[in-house]
């Protein structure tokens, strides 16, 4: 697998079309990491949300690419450094785990220990007297912007080494997921940060995803399909309780005014 400079390629359409699946499933991956912005972003100051999301994609596009430039690397992180001899696998042998394993729990538990925390935080209640709570700073929110950027950037590169075989389409399908989600973390961020319900469902995601990667790097495959359809549909029934509840706001106001 090498970086192909040719860029006649894309004429062929089977590339074409490998560029179109891998670009959708690099966006469908990306939307828990926009979630994860969003909610960490919001401790900033106002002015300091947007560029602090926009540096953060960035960041992580720019890391996706490095990784996929040293994709042989990538591939030998997968080869076990130890094995945990009281956890068997399918042959009965001592569970074996690599780099990326340890990335993934890691991650996974940085992901469930980060949104917890933010959820106990968000149910707590608050003392109008008490003083308030100074501001994350800029330079730590990107640390953890580019921290969990990191762990779904490995995912992501080794979902798409399955799929395509070219690194320059790769690289190609990074740049406009990324330009895309780019583009909508702003509106993204800003419907979840105004709905305090979905703020605790978009933490919930999180939670889920954290636990999906550390189950990952203990060899235990979950469809991903799953998780997603479970997000989706978590969404749409939110949205409608959401269309409900300004129904009824709107129903309420009306009669008062009668």
């Amino acid at each position: 697998m090498t970086l192909i400079a040719d860029l006649s390629i894309f004429a062929d359409p089977a590339v074409l079309t490998s560029l179109v699946t891998l670009t959708v499933l690099e966006i469908i991956l990306g939307v828990d990491n926009i979630i994860f912005i969003s909610i960490v972003s919001n401790k900033l100051p106002a002015e300091q949300q947007p560029r602090a999301r926009t540096l953060g994609l960035i960041i992580a596009m720019a890391f996706r690419i490095m990784l996929l430039l040293a994709i042989s690397w990538i591939i030998s992180l997968t080869e076990p450094v130890f094995t945990i001899g009281f956890i068997k696998n399918e042959a009965g042998e001592g569970l074996g785990i690599s780099w990326k394993d340890l990335i993934l729990i890691a991650g996974g538990i940085f992901l469930v220990f980060k949104s917890t925390l933010e959820i106990h935080h968000k149910m707590k209640r608050h003392d109008p007297g008490a003083p308030k709570k100074a501001p994350s700073s800029f330079s730590a929110v990107i640390f953890q912007i580019v921290l969990v950027d990191a762990v779904f950037s490995f995912d992501s590169i080794l979902t798409a080494v399955g799929l395509v075989e070219e690194v320059l389409v790769m690289i190609v399908a990074v740049v406009i997921s990324m330009t895309i989600m780019i583009f909508f973390a702003g509106p993204i961020s800003r419907f979840i940060n105004k709905q305090p319900t979905l703020q605790i469902l978009a933490l919930a995601f999180l939670i889920m995803i954290g636990v999906m990667l550390v189950a990952e790097g203990f060899h235990e495959e979950i469809n991903k399909a799953y998780i997603y359809s479970a997000i989706a549909f978590s969404l749409v029934v939110e949205l409608i309780n959401m269309r409900l509840r300004k129904n009824s706001e709107t129903v309420q106001l009306n009669n008062e005014e009668l």
